[in-house]
């Protein structure tokens, strides 16, 4: 469920001038039987080995995306370097299994539980006898105290991004000693699993000018296998170093450098070595692939014979080079054609490792404003959808299962996943087609002439980005050719919500079945503004939202595709509700009562006029949905809480302001004697394990590294 940086713990608030009608729905219950077990559609994959089996020291290089603005989890600018390094140094109450289910972290807690429940809920914490801070401080009640303090909302100033949980406490006491810890509730938490996880140290949480500014670039105390060396913004590093005062399995590797690397500059940096780790786009996977089959096959420069330049050109356009440079003269092409060579020898060391990860990509309608604020037509964009043929186009091309995402608010292999696309109805032209009838849309009806620049539907926005890649500006599809993106992109969503993704072969047939004659109504065109990121790593997403203009086509909806920068797409278009279609992604949670409700949350009106929207960027959502959600926190009752939350999905699915497409590829290039790490699925990685396979060691993978 995510854009590259939009974490569901840091909620991004803007205020939309807009409103959205509440929408009521029928009590609908989930689909999926709670006698089916799901599993997770791909399994990780990291070369799990033993830890007798990984190489003493070393340093891990792995490339991010960018070098964190801060190192607080819990403040709104915080990001996946931001989870990466806490994860690494910091104390977690409970860690994601390889289902995405929460379970004690044995390193830090011997034992957490709900020991009361009148007249209210008390958790008790056993913490580790060992587990100390990194200045020799026992990890204890002060600090779970000065967490909750600063999370709790009850102090403005502390800058923090959620308080979802620790508003519900009511007290934090001792234990029988100094290693238990009463965490007392003012209402019931179904959630509790969520808290102290990350847990800082109470230098850090004690005063908002500690928690405000104490942690963004530095974090002096930690309590993790590894601490926060230094962080260096001139060479774009954040260097972990072995934690000295760690009482765990020690860890394998000496340091982990996590460096900043462009998407599009990742292959270069594994080729030089300034990388061992790395999320890569499909093209870039492929060409790991290709190092390992084209060692030792002829090549045009190989045999020192001459080659025409033709001969170059063509070689050169198979294997992807830029334009330019097969459009260069032959030194210029033999300089680009040798470096390409080096780099596919050097890549001959590493290795694609691939999954799905723990977050899907879906198609957002804006119900808002414009002809998206009746269900009706929602619903009938929704039910055009071929759902499984969208996820063919991306997965099936990666080796990946191919199935489209049935739930708004867990995964395959959680336990809140169930199935409940059945809410909405399968894809159906016919029963599309009804529902825009039945809106008054109907083809052939006249259309008045639009001034030129003028929309025929959606927001309206008085300026648009120039994008800073790809093809600028707007172009209808169905007019013209320009929408045919299927056939040259493998390439991966990148920070756009996505992950790797989609390749359409050349000559791939659009949805078959007769355009319908473009529809109309009052005597406007129904045209929607499909809104997209231009940037490096984009091509997934304009080839799926490709594939949906044509699907939608079919039914006489003009599609309007804008690309804009990579800067402005989510400030300027998804917040502000500058759009009627985009395609943006969530990450799955463990606790979709508390993550996931500000993403369904009914947008609310402001004293100002404004609305809030909290993360419910469609504008959609209804009082059912927010009573659902408040009920499946509130119960302790873990089967009524699955219950409740698929509840919540099938009404979400039946608004239809969202629409869940497929779970995000996970693509990894790693070095080949790396092992524990790679594509890690839905489990927090064990940072202490991971390292090089030790010299004449074989991969020996076992069910559990020990």
């Amino acid at each position: 469920m995510s854009h590259h940086g939009v974490g569901l713990r840091a909620v991004l608030r803007s205020a939309a001038f807009l409103t959205a009608g509440a929408l009521a729905v029928p009590l609908l219950a989930g689909c999926g039987s709670d006698e089916d077990v799901a599993k997770p559609l791909a399994a990780q994959d990291i070369d799990l080995v033993a830890r007798s089996q990984v190489a003493d020291g070393g340093t891990l290089k792995w490339a991010v995306d960018d070098l964190p603005e801060t190192l607080n989890t819990y403040q709104a600018d915080a990001d996946t370097g931001t989870t990466r390094v806490a994860q690494a140094v910091l104390p977690s109450m409970f860690r994601m299994d390889a289902s995405g289910r929460p379970v004690v972290n044995p390193s830090y807690l011997e034992s957490a539980k709900v020991i009361e429940t009148e007249p209210r809920q008390v958790v008790l914490y056993k913490l580790n006898q060992q587990a100390v801070w990194s200045d020799g401080r026992e990890i204890g009640a002060a600090d779970f105290v000065a967490q909750w303090r600063a999370l709790s909302g009850r102090d403005s100033a502390y800058w923090t991004a959620r308080n979802a949980g620790y508003d519900r406490i009511e007290k934090i006491e001792r234990g029988a000693n100094d290693l238990q810890v009463r965490v007392t509730f003012s209402r019931p938490y179904a959630d509790w699993k969520s808290l102290f996880s990350p847990l800082y140290p109470k230098d850090i949480t004690g005063t908002p000018d500690a928690f405000n500014d104490g942690a963004r670039r530095k974090l002096a105390v930690s309590a993790g296998p590894f601490k926060v060396d230094k962080v260096d913004t001139v060479a774009q590093d954040i260097v972990l170093t072995r934690n000295p005062r760690w009482w765990g399995r020690p860890a394998k590797l000496n340091q982990i450098v996590l460096h900043s690397v462009p998407r599009d500059k990742r292959i270069g940096a594994l080729a030089d070595g300034s990388a061992d780790l790395a999320d890569l786009d499909p093209a870039d996977a492929e060409r790991i692939g290709l190092a390992a089959r084209e060692k030792g096959t002829g090549a045009p420069l190989q045999g020192g014979g001459r080659t025409s330049l033709a001969t170059l050109r063509s070689w050169a356009r198979a294997h992807g080079l830029d334009s330019g440079d097969v459009r260069a003269g032959g030194t210029k092409l033999v300089r680009a054609v040798t470096e390409y060579l080096d780099q596919q020898t050097a890549l001959q060391a590493f290795g694609v490792r691939k999954s799905l990860e723990p977050a899907y990509t879906q198609l957002a309608l804006n119900g808002a404003s414009g002809p998206l604020t009746d269900e009706r037509v929602r619903r009938a964009i929704a039910r055009a959808l071929d759902r499984k043929e969208i996820a063919r186009l991306v997965l099936t091309p990666l080796g990946l299962p191919a199935v489209p995402v049935g739930s708004h608010l867990a995964l395959s292999g959680q336990p809140a996943y169930a199935d409940d696309s059945g809410a909405l109805g399968a894809q159906d032209t016919k029963a599309a087609q009804a529902l825009l009838a039945e809106a008054g849309w109907v083809p052939g009806g006249p259309v008045k002439e639009e001034k030129k620049g003028q929309k025929a539907a959606g927001p309206e926005s008085g300026h648009e980005d120039k994008s800073d890649g790809g093809r600028d500006g707007e172009y209808i599809v169905g007019e013209d050719d320009k929408g045919d993106a299927g056939g040259r992109h493998l390439a991966e969503e990148g920070r756009h919500g996505g992950a790797a993704g989609a390749y359409a072969p050349k000559g791939t047939a659009a949805p078959a079945g007769a355009r319908t004659g473009p529809l109309a109504k009052d005597g406007k065109a129904l045209t929607l503004r499909f809104v997209l990121p231009s940037g490096p790593g984009s091509d997934t997403l304009n080839t799926v939202a490709t594939r949906i203009s044509a699907m939608l086509d079919r039914l006489g909806i003009t599609t309007t595709i804008t690309k804009v920068s990579d800067e402005s797409y989510f400030r300027d278009h998804i917040a502000a509700g500058d759009f009627d279609l985009a395609l943006y992604s969530w990450p799955s949670s463990a606790f979709p009562a508390t993550d996931a409700r500000p993403i369904y949350a009914k947008p609310l009106p402001g004293a100002d006029g404004s609305v809030n929207v909290e993360q419910n960027y469609t504008r959609v959502g209804t009082d059912q949905v927010d009573q659902l959600f408040e009920q499946a926190a509130t119960t302790l009752d873990e089967d009524e809480a699955k219950s409740l939350i698929r509840q919540a999905d099938s009404r979400i699915w039946a608004t239809a302001g969202s629409i869940p497409l497929y779970q995000r590829p996970q693509l990894v290039g790693a070095r080949r004697n790396l092992v524990n790490a790679g594509a890690f699925g839905f489990q927090t990685p064990v940072y202490e394990d991971m390292g090089f396979l030790k010299k004449g060691a074989k991969v020996s993978p076992s069910p559990r590294a020990s």
